[in-house]
């Protein structure tokens, strides 16, 4: 009986790492840019012992702010897995999810020219363990993030009128 439910959640798992690697293929390219930066913050912390990846989008929002500049919001849940960190070329079929561990949940804003992650002003990366988010640092994230867009000039380019 042990055998038979141990073999399930062996199964469950790896139907899980199956449709996260469906959910970061299918996110806009965008958007992998911005999850693969906060997975390289993530995995290179210094108290990060196995190596993470991308789980669940929570929530997506993009401001065109014409020119080719677009700005990004995203959270996300990343996911440990079963491999330590630095494992080189970690492949879900190997790295399969922890379920003792809490999830880890990020959000990040930044820029972006022609498609490209803009250097300035610098990305904003914000993950911690899920159970110690507050919702003071969630508001705090929103804010950072809303103001990212206004140091910008984007008002400038929105507020831009054409004359012919």
């Amino acid at each position: 009986m042990a055998f038979l439910l141990s073999v399930f959640l062996l199964a469950a798992g790896a139907l899980s790492c199956t449709e996260a690697q469906e959910a970061y293929s299918k996110l806009p390219d965008p958007y992998r840019k911005g999850v693969d930066l906060a997975l390289h913050h993530v995995n290179n912390h210094s108290a990060v012992q196995h190596h993470f990846f991308f789980f669940k989008s929570l929530v997506m929002s993009d401001i065109n702010a014409g020119f080719n500049v677009n700005f990004y919001y995203h959270n996300f849940y990343l996911k440990a897995t079963k491999c330590n960190k630095g494992t080189v070329d970690p492949d879900l079929k190997k790295c399969v999810f922890r379920n003792d561990r809490p999830l880890i949940d990020c959000a990040i804003c930044y820029k972006t020219f022609e498609g490209e992650i803009d250097p300035e002003p610098k990305p904003y990366v914000h993950c911690v363990h899920k159970p110690s988010l507050t919702e003071e640092m969630k508001k705090a994230r929103v804010d950072h993030c809303n103001t990212l867009s206004y140091n910008n000039g984007s008002p400038t380019l929105l507020a831009a009128v054409q004359r012919c």
